[in-house]
């Protein structure tokens, strides 16, 4: 019986030494943000088109201008249900100290939809990696590498007017990873041990309402309300990668409104 107890309370106390290394959570936080885009888009031979877009994004109730970025990209429909696509993506982030930081993001993708009437229903995954300057290799992971599924609906209204909807998961799949005891006495870490790039988790979940407006073969418009909740995992460490010194996730819940531009040609 004893030794049952004994086993018992390391396994508690190994769990729960575990559980404080996964970190805890701060307070959410609220925000309303804005997005501008403009999209060029050129048919290049039937079903194979090549894109240019630009992206302004603002923050803190609208009144921080805190990213913008350009992309250009191919997609191929190879059937009525079938289209790939592949791309590049310059992204500008301004971070807390007002300094802009690039990253670089390379995309593959796959769209499988059906349409059903004036409905049409499609799923989305895309695969992508970010290239960023991390710093210091043990708090981020220098090439992220994540992969975003997104289930849309969509009604053709009318000949001009396309309502739709749609949610997204982001799937984060080699963020650092590390082990770790909590002292309750100290409030600090100890036993630290970097495991590498393999924690792979859940990490952003969005829902938008918008509808598209077609005004002619070349100019149409895209006005949403998109809410995204993020949940960023932050790590302290030292340079040398042998002592942690927090690891918290940062939880906001931002609400955007939202206008593209896109010109067909």
């Amino acid at each position: 019986m004893k030794k049952r107890l004994t086993i018992l309370c390391v396994l508690l106390a190994a769990a729960t030494g575990l559980s404080r290394a996964q970190g805890t959570d701060n307070d959410l936080e609220n925000d309303l943000g804005a997005r501008v885009s403009l999209t060029a888009d050129k048919r290049i031979v039937k079903g194979f088109h090549w894109t240019a877009d630009g992206e302004a994004r603002f923050g803190d109730n609208f009144s921080d201008f805190g990213r913008y970025q350009f992309g250009t990209g191919l997609t191929y429909k190879i059937s009525s249900w079938l289209k790939v696509g592949a791309g590049y993506i310059l992204i500008e982030d301004k971070n807390s100290s007002g300094e802009w930081n690039p990253r670089h993001r390379v995309y593959g993708d796959v769209t499988f939809s059906h349409k059903t009437g004036y409905w049409r229903f499609s799923v989305k995954e895309r695969l992508q990696m970010t290239h960023r300057d991390v710093g210091n290799p043990y708090q981020k992971t220098p090439n992220l590498l994540t992969l975003k599924s997104r289930f849309k609906v969509s009604y053709d209204a009318t000949p001009t007017l396309t309502p739709y909807g749609y949610i997204e998961l982001r799937n984060v799949f080699n963020d650092p990873a590390c082990s770790a005891t909590w002292n309750t006495s100290t409030q600090k870490y100890s036993d630290y041990s970097f495991l590498g790039y393999t924690d792979t988790y859940f990490n952003r979940l969005r829902g938008a309402i918008g509808v598209d407006w077609k005004l002619n073969s070349a100019h149409s418009f895209d006005f949403f309300i998109l809410s995204d909740y993020c949940r960023d995992k932050n790590i302290d460490t030292n340079k040398e990668g042998t002592k942690l010194k927090s690891l918290t996730y940062d939880k906001t819940l931002r609400i955007n409104i939202g206008i593209g531009y896109t010109f067909s040609f």
